[in-house]
């Protein structure tokens, strides 16, 4: 058996007679148009589709190498934590060198994820794609000068992607997941061995499996040295003051941010030290479907913009496609999750590079469906360090008979796939970093009023954008606040921008005071439910339980 390590690879990369290391990004994008891995679209992108599996995430297929070195660490009660053991992950290194020592070709890409250099993690994607090659080098950051001085330069990361390839299934029997609809063995597996520094994706040609990897790595490996990594947006203000924006899809969270009164760091991936923010990615994988391009124009621009294939680079992922080379971003039947990967340089109100100070101001976004959050609250540090844990928002379920119910969505941490570690580690270096540099803190519902989904509206985006600024320019530390005790909110009793008060308290807003007594109640019974299941046991400060709706 291969031992898993590093090591193992170099040798094969040493040997192989096709190696192209770091090659220059417009080889990368000849290569992957010649090799027929792409089409160039009309403006000059790069347009490519995934087969059906492969459309998306593979959450069920995401395992951790379970080692005794790590393991205590690990929540393995959480559902996306999923073991494997070391010899499982040994076999699958070896089928994949086995593979790539026969590939016409390899590229290598050497890059780190983190824009401090101080923690900058140096990662090497080894892959037989061009295109995946190019994804590593629009999304992960180039190496800086000064990595020597990084306390992850002796401590790289290797991560081997073999898109199109698939595992025996017969081999695998027993060790990785059955397939419900036919009960064979997976063929594809995106896996981490955190003490090894490997990855390997297996199978996945979604090309956010290569992102999400790495953003799990990080979340493993920055909470030891102090570090808090979070699934979040971050801008700046004129004046410097640094805002995090953290709210799971369909809050709000790209849009929000896209504001023209501040600069961008980064969209998704950051990271708070004793230092101050600092973006961990190079490049922006933005959701493409019913992309509009008088809402965003800045994504719009940074994927469709017109330029040579080789000075464009940005790579559209499952849109629809025409014969004359232009897209519908409207159409959802290939999937409904299309995406755009570009380097952030490619748009134009960011920060070059994308480091901040301390936040001044965190907004966390909710879409709630239930209609029963107000439009923005307060929270004290308790507080924010609940809502971090739960990561509360709605989804809409689908229509039965004429009903649709809005179902609960609790995420820890706004992005529970990626965070490994036992709970309390995120939730005590939140809390450490709010206290210590008095970060303010407020939830924002970008959700319905006046009912639920159905019967109520959903907030004007305009007046959600008022808000989030009155919340950033610190307007509302200077407005009287009530307690909303089910929910344990602080709910201001009026807001810049704002014209009717009454708007600030969803029960003023209900026609029915009882009918949302019930539901209000209905989700707080949710909220300790979820609590129970999730962090009964797992250490969280009973200060910050006793924060829980309901409790």
């Amino acid at each position: 058996m291969i031992p898993a390590d590093p090591d193992s690879v170099d040798s094969l990369l040493q040997q192989h007679p096709a190696l192209r290391l770091n090659p220059p990004r417009r080889e990368l994008i000849r290569d992957a148009v010649s090799r027929r891995e792409a089409l160039v679209a009309a403006c000059g992108c790069l347009a490519t589709w995934t087969p059906p599996e492969s459309t998306g995430r593979s959450p069920l297929d995401t395992v951790i190498v379970r080692r005794p070195e790590s393991e205590a660490q690990i929540d393995w009660d959480s559902p996306n934590n999923l073991p494997v053991p070391p010899e499982t992950f040994a076999m699958v290194l070896e089928d994949a060198l086995r593979l790539l020592a026969h590939k016409p070709a390899i590229y290598v890409t050497d890059r780190v994820l983190g824009a401090d250099a101080r923690y900058a993690l140096p990662v090497r994607t080894v892959t037989d794609r061009a295109l995946h090659a190019l994804f590593s080098d629009n999304m992960f950051r180039p190496v800086p000068t000064e990595i020597a001085a990084s306390r992850f330069a002796a401590r790289p990361f290797t991560l081997i992607v073999l898109p199109y390839d698939k595992l025996d299934p017969d081999r695998y029997a027993g060790r990785l997941r059955k397939l419900p609809k036919t009960g064979k063995t997976s063929t594809m597996v995106i896996a981490i061995d955190f003490d090894s520094r490997l990855g390997i994706v297996f199978g996945s040609a979604y090309c956010g499996s290569v992102k999400k990897l790495m953003f799990t790595v990080m979340n493993y490996l920055l909470p030891a040295e102090g570090i808090l990594p979070l699934h979040c947006s971050a801008t700046e203000g004129r004046e410097g003051d640094t805002a995090l924006l953290l709210g799971l899809s369909g809050t709000g969270k790209t849009t929000l941010s896209a504001d023209p009164r501040r600069t961008l760091l980064g969209d998704d991936e950051h990271a708070w030290s004793d230092d101050g923010v600092a973006n961990l990615e190079n490049g922006c994988y933005a959701k493409l479907i019913n992309l509009d391009p008088r809402k965003e124009p800045d994504i719009y621009r940074a994927c469709f913009h017109p330029a040579p294939c080789e000075e464009h680079g940005a790579i559209v992922e499952n849109a629809m496609f025409y014969p004359d080379g232009t897209f519908d971003l409207n159409d959802e039947r290939l999937t409904p999750n299309s995406r755009g990967s570009f380097p952030l340089s490619f748009i134009a109100n960011t920060k070059d590079p994308p480091v901040g100070g301390h936040p001044r101001t965190i907004v966390f976004l909710t879409a709630d469906a239930n209609g029963v959050l107000p439009p923005v609250a307060r929270l004290t540090r308790q507080q924010a360090m609940l809502w971090f844990l739960m990561g509360y928002t709605s989804k809409l379920a689908g229509t039965e008979t004429g009903i649709v119910e809005p179902k609960s969505t609790f995420s820890r941490f706004f992005g529970q796939p990626f965070m490994p570690r036992n709970p309390d580690v995120y939730a005590h270096l939140l809390g450490e970093k709010l206290a210590r540099h008095q970060t303010r803190v407020y939830l924002v519902n970008t959700g319905w009023t006046g009912g639920p989904f159905g019967v109520g509206r959903r907030i004007d985006i305009a007046l959600t954008r008022e808000i989030v600024e009155s919340t950033l320019a610190g307007r509302l530390e200077k407005v009287e606040y009530d307690e909303d005790r089910l929910f344990h909110l602080q709910v201001p009793r009026t807001c810049p921008g704002v014209a009717d008060p009454a708007l600030l308290n969803p029960r003023r807003t209900w026609s029915n005071p009882a009918a949302y007594e019930a539901r209000a109640h209905k989700l707080a019974a949710e909220f300790c439910a979820s609590f129970a299941k999730s962090y009964s046991g797992k250490g969280i400060d009973p200060a910050v339980a006793r924060e829980c709706p309901g409790a």
